[in-house]
């Protein structure tokens, strides 16, 4: 089994000092971003928060567990509604 994930809400203000070798995602146009452009998440094992989190370069607007981040992505400033099928 593998470490636990944290996630982390980052300002769009914040994109360029994201250092992606540090993370999964490979650049800024594989990030999940809310609808209004506004924020981003990144992810990293926990034990291995990345540097540009620990020495303050980023500080996020918050720090989610998986189900969290989960809860988070299906509310309406990250997801599309789903069309009603009548």
């Amino acid at each position: 089994m593998h470490g636990a994930d944290t996630y982390g809400i980052i300002s769009i203000v914040d994109i360029d000092k994201v250092d992606f070798s540090q993370v999964p995602e490979e650049n800024n146009e594989n990030l999940r971003k809310s609808l209004d452009g506004s924020q981003f998440v990144i992810k990293w094992e926990s034990k291995h928060e990345p540097t540009f989190i620990t020495d303050g370069t980023i500080t996020p607007l918050q720090t989610l567990t998986h189900a969290e981040c989960l809860a988070l992505m299906s509310t309406a400033e990250w997801s599309e509604p789903e069309p009603v099928v009548e």
